[in-house]
Parts: C-alpha cells; structure tokens; sequence
C-alpha cells in the first residue's frame, strides 16, 4: 500500500467537512430570519394580545350599562281554576218538560235552565187550598156558636141570680133556683167547648196554611234556575226523562267571571311575599298557553296557611276579572308576582355574564378598544337580564357575543368598522 494515500484522504475529509459546517450555518441563518418575520407578523397583526384570525382586532358585540328601575318579581308555573262550580240537581221528581239550554253555553243567575211537568204539584196545591178553605170555613162555624153560646150563657146566668134573689124573698122554691144555676154553669162550659173548637179550626189552618207554601215551595222547584253566572257543562237529560230529587245531576256550572290562578311558590320566598304585601295586596299576571304576550292582571288573595312539606313550596291563588275570558278552566298558566321595584339598579344582558373558576365576570372594553375581565356580583335576575350589585358602573362598555375568542388585553372591533367608530347598543 502506498502511504501517500493516507494524507490525500484526511484533505477530502476535511473539505467535507467544512462544507456540512457552512450549510448549517446557513440554515439557522434562515431559521433565525423566518422567526424573526413570523414575530414581526404577529406584532403587527394581533397588536397589544390579539387574538384575531388574521392577526387582526377580534370582533365584538356590546353594550352599555345601564341604570333603570327593576321590577322584583316571582315566577311560576299555575293552574286555571273555576271561582265556584255547581252541581245542579233537581230538587223534586219528576218528567223533564222542556230544556232551555244548550251543553257549554254561558248563562246568567236566575236564567231559566229546565222545566219539569208542574201538574201534579198544581193538583196538590189545589187540594191543599181546598183543604184550608174548608178548615177555615169551620173556624167561622165555631166562632158563631161560640157567640150564640156566650149569649144563652149571659141570659141564663141572669136568670139564676134573680132566683137567688126569689128563693131569699121565699117567693120560689130551691129546686127553681137550682134549675137555672145548673142551666146557667152548663152554657158556661159550652162556651168553653165552643172557644177550644175554634183554638182547634185556627191550629188547622195553620197547618193547611203550611203544607200549601210547602206544596206552592215544591211546584216552584218544578223550574231550574240558573243560581250564578258562569259556563255550563255538558247537559245530561232531555225533555222526556225522569229525574229523582237531589239525586240526577242534569248539568254542572263553573264561575269564570271571576276566576283564580293558583301557583306554587318555594317556601323561603314566604317571607319575602309578606313583607311586600304588607298592608297592601300584590298585583299577579297570568298568561295562557294561547297567549303570552298579553296577559290578565289580577291581585294576590290568598296564601295558604301550611307548607306542602312533600315539595317544600306553599300555596297561593290570584283573583282575575277575567272580562275576555281569556283564562280557562283547568289551563295551565305562566303566573307573575309583582311584589317590588329595585330603583336605580345596574343592568347588563345575561349573555355578557361569563363565569370562571372565581366566580363571575364580564369582559369590560376601556377607551383603546382593549378588553379587560371584570369581575361581578349578581343580584336579581331577569329573563333577558342580569342586575349587577358590584363591579360595574353605569355607561360602562361590556362584551355580550365573542368572549371565546377573547383574552385578557384583546383589541376589539365592533361590526361595522372600517376605521371608524360605531356607538355600543345599550343593554337591558
């Protein structure tokens, strides 16, 4: 082997390697160049943190803070219930003669409903008249002996006294002057007899006198009146059947002018309901499932006096004129108990709430268009709104839609910017 060989070799090697050391030399030049460019680039598209796709502000909707008055009120969920229902029952027997209503139709107190067959309770009436008129005919007879008694009584009691006064002359004899005192005390106790006959005749009468209102009472019932002002139910006999006293329910007839709204309320809101209704009564709407735009006002009447110790709720009913009717028996119903107002309150949206390991939060915008995480107390809450306790002031400009692309020290941008600005919409 030639040794030359040796040295023209370790020359290769070094020119080798010194070219692999100026390759890499330039890939971390570029390397370093394209790092600087990508950092450069997001300096200048995201700005002070952003977070935008494109480098850019990361779009926002807002709106402003606002202070205004707030209805403080409770929700639930009740049930339509009639003011009183009745169960027409006949209050005799008899032959259904006519009806006067048609099944669901609204009637109005003392409306003629049905007519049962009178007759027999006109012959009735007709007997006990006669009856009466003959007792009373025989109170007159009584009372006429009693007169012609008290006459022969008067003259026979003189007549024994002037044969007293004779028999003491010696002019006439003890058997004359005992003759006429017995006459005498025998037309006393006539009229004795005649003045029990006639106490006999008027007791009489009295009776005959009851037993026709009695019968005149049961040919009234014979016509079914209406005794209030409601709907009627399905009618359940026609002209034609019989019907037993107090026991056929011919028809059922629900009040719903006024009507009640009873709900559910949890039993720590109990408390809270007195306080408000102290000395005054708490204003309640209800609105039906056909119509929750517009809903029926009523006052609160009556709060039960025991909590349902199953549910941990109590009891309360709201009286509703109900003038349209609007409100139906049986329906459920969205009920709202007005109890307060809470003056010059903060309110945001619900949807600019966001909530964190520490509680809530809502991202507040300063004048540079940057976001800043604020943290918020809650006190009522609304349906579309949120009242703020602490952490907010009025005029403040909040984020409602984009928070998940937002972090802390984000630039925002409303829509609509194209370099100008457009005023936040208000909140609440």
């Amino acid at each position: 082997m030639n040794p030359n060989i040796f040295p023209r070799k370790s020359a290769w090697l070094a020119a080798l390697g010194l070219v692999a050391l100026v390759l890499a030399s330039l890939v971390i030049q570029g390397c370093g160049k394209g790092g600087d460019v990508a950092a450069d680039g997001g300096k200048k598209g995201k700005g002070k943190g952003g977070r935008g796709g494109d480098g850019g502000p990361v779009p926002v909707e807002v709106a402003k803070v606002l202070r205004k008055a707030v209805p403080i009120d409770l929700t639930a969920v009740g049930n339509v219930e009639p003011l009183s229902t009745v169960s027409v029952r006949p209050q005799v027997s008899g032959q259904i003669q006519e009806v006067f209503i048609e099944d669901g139709q609204y009637v109005a107190k003392g409306q003629k409903l049905f007519q049962i067959d009178p007759r027999p309770f006109e012959a009735q009436v007709a007997q006990a008249e006669a009856t009466l008129s003959r007792d009373r005919a025989q109170l007159g007879q009584a009372q006429a002996n009693l007169a012609r008694d008290v006459a022969n009584e008067k003259y026979a009691r003189e007549a024994a006294n002037r044969y007293v006064s004779l028999f003491q002359e010696g002019v006439v004899s003890r058997d004359d002057r005992d003759r006429f005192a017995s006459s005498a005390d025998a037309l006393t106790q006539l009229v004795l007899a005649d003045k029990a006959a006639i106490e006999s005749a008027q007791a009489q009468i009295q009776s005959d006198t009851a037993n026709l209102s009695q019968i005149k009472l049961q040919l009234s019932f014979t016509t079914i009146f209406a005794t209030l002002d409601g709907r009627a139910g399905n009618v359940t006999v026609k002209a034609g059947n019989i019907v037993t006293a107090n026991t056929t329910e011919v028809l059922s007839i629900a009040q719903v002018q006024p009507i009640y709204v009873t709900f559910s309320v949890p039993e720590n809101r109990l408390a809270e309901i007195q306080r408000y209704m102290a000395g005054t009564r708490l204003p309640v709407e209800a609105a039906g499932q056909d119509d929750l735009i517009n809903p029926e006002r009523g006052l609160l009447t009556f709060i039960d006096n025991n909590v349902d110790t199953t549910t941990g709720t109590i009891k309360l009913k709201g009286t509703f004129p109900n003038a349209n009717r609007k409100l139906w028996p049986g329906e459920y119903a969205n009920v709202t108990l007005k109890m307060s107002t809470q003056a010059n309150a903060l309110v945001i949206p619900n949807q600019a709430m966001q909530t964190g390991q520490d509680g809530n939060y809502v991202y507040l915008i300063n004048a540079d268009r940057v976001a800043e995480v604020r943290p918020i107390t809650i006190g009522l809450r609304r349906e579309t709104e949120l009242v703020v306790d602490k952490g907010l002031a009025e005029g403040d400009i909040i984020v409602t839609q984009g928070q998940l692309r937002l972090a802390p020290g984000s630039r925002v941008s409303l829509p609509g910017e194209n370099g100008g600005r457009r005023s936040p919409k208000s909140g609440g």
